[in-house]
């Protein structure tokens, strides 16, 4: 049976933040921190090696495939930082256009700073994901 890789762990986030080798990814891990807890209302926690995220959700998709994930979530990588949000929600393309530099996959949005987005669209995507997910998966929300 498939085994999940990212799975909620006891690692500290404060920790795990600290030693991201660039001081400015640092300083936007710390940021992107702050908006993400004041948004969700939820405390962050490590899910695998490097995603902080805030919430839990319970999913179970047709396939019988089914699994546990953050509702949102960040990762200050090497390369850019990867924003998770919910998938197949309608609202995401429209925020996403007022969102500022980003580059969007299916289900990470990715920016190369904080400096380059609207804070204010960033807290709007928090929002519609959490209530997005919460539509989709209302006996899962953790």
């Amino acid at each position: 049976m498939y085994e999940l890789k990212t799975k909620e762990t006891d690692n500290s986030v404060l920790e795990f933040i600290e030693n991201v080798d660039s001081s400015k990814k640092r300083e936007d891990a710390y940021r992107l921190l702050d908006l993400f807890t004041e948004t969700t209302g939820h405390e962050a926690k490590m899910w695998g090696p490097s995603i902080i995220g805030f919430g839990s959700y319970h999913y179970k998709y047709d396939s019988g495939h089914e699994g546990d994930a953050p509702l949102v979530g960040f990762s200050p990588r090497k390369a850019k930082i990867s924003l998770y949000f919910a998938t197949g929600d309608s609202e995401r393309n429209q925020l996403l256009e007022k969102f500022g530099k980003h580059k969007a996959g299916k289900a990470c949005v990715y920016i190369n700073k904080v400096a380059d987005i609207d804070e204010e669209v960033l807290k709007q995507l928090i929002d519609e994901s959490v209530v997005f997910l919460k539509k989709t998966y209302p006996d899962g929300i953790k």
